[in-house]
């Protein structure tokens, strides 16, 4: 009989509350996102506890696990995936219900972390999109379970449970292969299997194979409380900048690791403190918990046209907790209990067809592009300006190579006295359409360079992206090779609030050795949601209607970026075409953005004629105040 233990549902309290804080918007939880790392050494601790139980005494039987695992997965999954997407049919535009109904066939086939993974590219749907995206670790968990049953029964046969002779070389094997990817494959990294095995694998190996009691009672007790920091310290420290998984996931693994193991033959502080009845409450529900939050934060913003703010994030939190105490109540606890109605082979045949009903129905709504006759009023316009930017060659995509660029395939424009370099990311790249409608109008021969999530900064470095160091240096020796007088730094610079704007200066620093003129263009217009989201649900729907809407982040922003810019020209792209906070994003009928900030080909258009560098003042639009010179 296995012991229960208070304190490991203490511990998935622990794990569940910073992923729910951190999903919801409060800033400080910013390494919240550990809280699934937990989750994966409970569950590899929790599940090898149980088949060595079984194979101890005689029980062992693949059938008797799945069961198991339908029981515990299956209800409170389906009736989640069952409300996002019935839901989702009520509010989401065409786009974003054919995007989940792709999804919803993932995560009903358990290879969620697969798909978002392949369509992880740098256009595919934002987050804020997709209420299954938290899917993904339960797919890397089903998939562990495939082999994991059969694994422990093998060795226990044919190795006379010597555990570690087998399983710990697989985990290091993970492990190793989990570091080496966070420079060379980071989304893979994130939400494959074989990179997230070792973390599964360290609760598996200390159920099946735990060290030797710690006899001191002080020690045990110090031991415990340094476990417990190596869990909390990262959900306060790390952020969306911090190498993932790879060696950073080691501390709360470790940290989960510890306290367990502090835990299995004796008590312990911290093991008391986690098995008071408030974090045991959690414990018990965190699984649907888990499942319930992130669809409820995704719609909230989407029908808010906002991320959820203050008292919202309240609510969301304590919807959260109501939604997954009644799921707890009456989905998960009857299919747990077993009934003589729900038998092994009517909740096996059940479980199969629920699998393949929403598979199907998934696959309808993929077919049917999203059901567009729900919204009879709305018609999807195509408005991507960046099929003009020239990706894969002048703007690089993935984990940006700049072996690949080449400067006779990158020049927008041909003659004019100045030879110019646009060097950015996506939010330089997005002038280039309107670059290329305004070339006859432009001053100078301009040569694209630009790098999906690389800002010109020579000092950025971003494991997602290792190659936009390389990237960024390698502007220098253009400017150097291709006789550059002008230099146009232009990109997303709300990413790069949270690093520092004034690592701008070592780019600045670097260009003013060259002897170059500069040009730093600030943060364009970007808002909270997809433009044509906003004019659905809260613009005018006439043909030639003219809305604007209020930019999501603080504007004062470009003040900071100027003060940084020093020996630069600055040009502020807010104060040339909004109104203090709103901007135009609609005029006329004819959509000025692709997606929640990129401008569309006409949006790039206009704003190269209103504020980009070296434009003829004559031939500026109208009332717009001429580039600075």
């Amino acid at each position: 009989m296995i012991r229960y233990r208070a304190d490991i549902d203490g511990l998935r309290a622990l794990a569940v509350i910073p992923v729910v804080l951190f999903h919801a918007g409060m800033s400080t939880f910013s390494g919240g996102f550990i809280g699934v790392d937990v989750f994966f050494v409970i569950s590899g601790y929790v599940i090898a506890l149980s088949l060595l139980s079984d194979i101890r005494n005689n029980k062992f039987s693949i059938l008797t696990f799945y069961e198991r695992r339908v029981r515990r997965i299956f209800p409170a999954l389906f009736a989640t995936l069952l409300a996002t997407y019935l839901y989702a049919c009520l509010v989401f535009l065409p786009s974003h219900l054919k995007d989940l109904s792709e999804s919803l066939v993932a995560a009903t086939l358990f290879v969620s972390n697969i798909y978002f993974w392949k369509d992880s590219g740098y256009f595919a749907a934002g987050a804020i999109y997709r209420p299954l995206l938290h899917t993904w670790s339960l797919s890397v968990e089903e998939q562990f379970y495939i082999f994991m049953p059969i694994a422990i029964y093998l060795i226990a046969r044919w190795f006379k449970s010597r555990w570690l002779l087998v399983l710990l070389p697989v985990l290091l094997l993970s492990f190793a292969l989990s570091v080496l990817a966070t420079e060379t494959a980071p989304t893979a990294n994130f939400y494959l299997l074989p990179t997230r095995a070792w973390e599964l694998l360290i609760g598996a190996i200390l159920a099946l194979s735990p060290p030797r009691t710690i006899r001191s009672r002080a020690a045990r007790e110090v031991v415990a409380v340094a476990g417990l920091a190596l869990i909390l310290a990262p959900v306060f420290i790390f952020d969306e900048t911090t190498p993932f998984p790879g060696l950073s996931a080691l501390y709360p693994c470790l940290g989960t690791a510890i306290v367990i193991y502090c835990g299995i033959h004796a008590r312990t502080f911290v093991g008391d403190m986690l098995s008071v009845k408030p974090l045991v409450g959690i414990g018990l529900i965190s699984y649907s918990l888990y499942l319930v939050h992130w669809p409820l934060v995704v719609f909230v913003s989407y029908q808010n046209l906002a991320r959820p703010t203050g008292w919202q994030v309240a609510g969301i939190v304590a919807a959260s907790l109501l939604l997954a105490v009644l799921s707890w109540r009456y989905i998960e606890q009857p299919f747990r209990q077993r009934r003589p109605w729900i038998t092994r082979r009517r909740l096996l045949t059940g479980g199969i067809a629920a699998m393949a009903a929403f598979a199907a129905f998934g696959t309808v709504g993929v077919r049917a592009k999203g059901f567009p006759a729900r919204f009879p009023d709305f018609t999807q316009k195509d408005i991507a300006g960046h099929k003009q930017w020239r990706p894969g060659k002048c703007f690089l995509l993935g984990d940006p190579d700049h072996r690949r660029w080449k400067p006779e395939a990158c020049t927008l424009t041909a003659g004019g006295p100045h030879r110019m370099l646009l060097w950015g990311d996506s939010f330089a790249a997005q002038y280039v359409p309107g670059i290329i409608a305004n070339a006859d109008r432009i001053d100078a021969t301009v040569l694209q360079y630009t790098g999906a999530g690389c800002p010109p900064i020579l000092s950025y470095k971003s494991y997602a992206r290792p190659r936009c160091t390389d990237f960024n240096a390698n502007a220098l020796n253009i400017i150097r090779q291709q006789r550059i007088d002008t230099v146009v730094l232009a990109a997303r610079w709300t990413d790069q609030q949270s690093r520092g704007l004034a690592e701008l200066e070592s780019t600045l620093q670097a260009l003013a050795d060259l002897d170059v003129d500069v040009y730093v263009i600030g943060q364009s217009p970007e808002f909270s949601m997809d433009v044509q989201v906003i004019a659905y649900w809260n613009g005018g729907r006439l043909a030639d209607s003219t809305d604007s809407w209020d930019v999501f982040f603080d504007p004062t922003i470009n003040a900071q970026l100027h003060d940084y810019s020093a020996g630069s020209r600055f040009i502020d792209p807010l104060a040339k075409i909004c109104d203090g906070k709103s901007c135009i994003y609609r005029e006329k009928g004819v959509f000025l953005f692709e997606d929640y900030g990129h401008y569309s080909v006409d949006g790039s258009a206009r704003a190269v004629k209103a504020y980009f560098p070296l434009v003829r003042e004559e031939e500026l639009v109208s009332g717009s105040t001429p580039s600075p010179r």
